[in-house]
């Protein structure tokens, strides 16, 4: 399928696209504070730069 904007009109659009601390993203990481969970957000340095790091027991969480 062809593309139906131009490619200044493309990228503004996709600039506008932010895919941080959306709603289910929080709502998972209150969930897992709250049962006592600790973790990093948005390990750069992992494979794929998993949304939710749990150093502890060597576990990620994609969202």
């Amino acid at each position: 399928m062809a593309d139906m904007t131009d490619t200044k009109t493309r990228s503004y659009i996709m600039s506008q696209v932010h895919n941080k601390n959306t709603g289910i993203e929080v709502a998972v990481r209150k969930a897992l504070f709250a049962k006592g969970f600790r973790y990093k957000i948005t390990n750069k340095k992992l494979h794929g730069s998993p949304k939710i790091d749990l150093p502890e027991y060597r576990a990620v969480i994609n969202i």
